[in-house]
């Protein structure tokens, strides 16, 4: 019988053949601490007949079932495991923890289903993985789900009930979008605890190691309705890092309402992501609805005590994206919550130019005033939500369609916002807030949308000389806000695909 089927019955193997070691977050700490006081070693990566594998035999590599970790236990959480090999070139340890002993995780050569023995024989000798997946019944009464994976370099993705992969998160961003290069810091080892039969939750703990940090991460999950995570961090600089991302999110859009396809597609909408929403820290909440330029775009907006943010998918109708395989309507939106206070700083967008819904071209994430210095450590906590949307303002309007609207002669541009839940009987006493850095705001215009029992705003923008011009748009009764703030960055033709 295969080492792992032994092991999803009895998760602590008998100490002749596995070396049972005293476990607690302390550990994780203190193994974190003690790496940054020397040099970075790059991590042990998988030898060439694995990563020299495409992706079509990478795929056909799948974890035996029958051996998922807690598979015939009484616990609703199981594990199942990645290999390594194709991109997946880091070779990752992970333990299971039980009663405060972990134990590792080896590979044997019935570990996984293979296209061919010699694969097969690499992974065994390899004996590490490169990621793990859980399971648990989302629904009462059915099998288990996979609901979150943690796989290449700091990467992870989780879903709630009723939901697809898309948005993914990484533990931390360095140097995103710097002429020397971005640093992509690595979870190294993990530690799963094993939950109880009647726990609903599941104690993942992570080391990350890179050149300029080393982490200790506490990942406290909750698979439900929505999945949510309780992240606890504690950072160890090697060296100061001016530049570094908290909670970074990954996305990825192609086109959409206000940025038309630059190529022929079929499809209306295709992203993971359609907007970057930001609860402030003096209560405001921003909509900025995302592009894909033909330049890089970096765009900051200053905060302090920030409550959230995050890149959401707020339309859920299946007939603006019309794609039967990706299901773009499907894909969770991925909202950012700091449990405690994390001062000054900004949220930072990279939007980068893509011709493929395969790239990841958004990146969002809290960039600290100060950055991190060496040897002071730094700790923080936050919590990831997977929901379908945002209500930032209960019972308030919300922005649900951005669009562009005219051309006209002078050079002037038109810009469509729509608004849920306005009563007709308000637009009189409505007042439309609307600015630009550069340029000028002409006309703006609000009418009834019966359609999505609310209303629509028609802004029209000169742009005069500007190369760059920041919209803005809100809502008001009264001095009162009664919406998100609409945001938008316009760009020169020249500059911008699809103007």
């Amino acid at each position: 019988m295969p080492f792992l089927l032994l092991l999803s019955l009895s998760v602590i193997a008998s100490p002749q053949d596995k070396k049972e070691v005293t476990f607690s977050h302390q550990t994780v700490l203190d193994l974190a601490k003690k790496r940054a006081q020397k040099p970075f070693k790059i991590p042990t990566q998988a030898p060439i007949s694995l990563t020299r594998l495409d992706a079509e035999t990478y795929q056909k590599i799948r974890f035996q079932q029958q051996s998922a970790i807690w598979g015939n236990s009484p616990t609703p959480f199981s594990i199942q495991l990645f290999a390594p090999g194709f991109l997946y070139k880091n070779l990752v340890d992970i333990d299971i923890v039980e009663s405060g002993k972990s134990v590792p995780i080896n590979v044997t050569e019935s570990s996984f289903k293979v296209p061919n023995p010699e694969i097969a024989n690499a992974l065994a000798q390899v004996g590490k993985y490169a990621g793990f997946r859980l399971h648990y019944p989302l629904s009462k009464g059915q099998e288990k789900n996979e609901f979150i994976i943690f796989q290449g370099a700091s990467y992870f993705r989780a879903v709630s009930k009723g939901q697809l992969y898309g948005i993914s998160a990484r533990g931390l961003a360095i140097d995103v979008a710097e002429p020397k290069g971005e640093e992509h810091p690595t979870f190294t080892h993990f530690w799963i605890e094993r939950p109880g039969k009647d726990q609903t939750a599941i104690v993942v703990h992570a080391l990350l190691d890179s050149k300029s940090v080393t982490g200790a991460y506490r990942f406290g999950i909750y698979p439900n309705d929505p999945t949510r995570m309780d992240v606890k961090v504690t950072l160890f600089p090697r060296i100061d890092i001016p530049h570094i991302g908290l909670a970074p999110l990954t996305s990825m859009f192609l086109h959409g309402s206000m940025v038309p396809a630059k190529s022929t597609d079929y499809r209306p909408q295709v992203h993971n992501s359609q907007a970057l929403a930001i609860k402030t820290g003096n209560g405001e909440h921003l909509w900025r609805p995302l592009n894909n330029p033909n330049s890089l775009q970096i765009s900051g907006f200053m905060d302090e005590h920030t409550k959230g943010f995050g890149l959401i998918q707020r339309d859920r109708q299946f007939v603006n994206y019309q794609d039967l395989e990706a299901h773009y309507e499907l894909r969770p939106s991925l909202w950012v919550e700091p449990i405690e206070d994390w001062g000054k700083g900004q949220v930072q967008l990279f939007e980068i130019p893509s011709n493929a819904d395969t790239n990841d071209n958004i990146v969002a994430y809290w960039r600290p005033e100060g950055g991190l210095k060496k040897g002071q450590t730094f700790s923080y906590n936050y919590r990831l939500i997977w929901l379908n949307d945002i209500n930032p303002m209960p019972s308030k309007t919300k922005i649900v369609r951005s669009a562009k609207g005219k051309l006209f002669e002078d050079g002037s541009r038109e810009m469509i916002i729509d608004f849920s839940r306005i009563d007709v009987n308000q637009l009189n006493t409505i007042s439309m807030n609307a600015s630009s850095n550069h340029g000028k705001i002409i006309a703006t215009k609000l009418i009834a949308n019966p359609s999505i029992d609310g209303a629509r705003v028609f802004l029209r923008f000169q742009p005069e000389d500007a190369d760059v011009a920041e919209l803005r748009l809100q809502l008001m009764n009264k001095d009162t806000p009664i919406s998100e703030t609409w945001l938008y960055r316009w760009i020169k033709p020249s500059l911008f695909a699809g103007e």
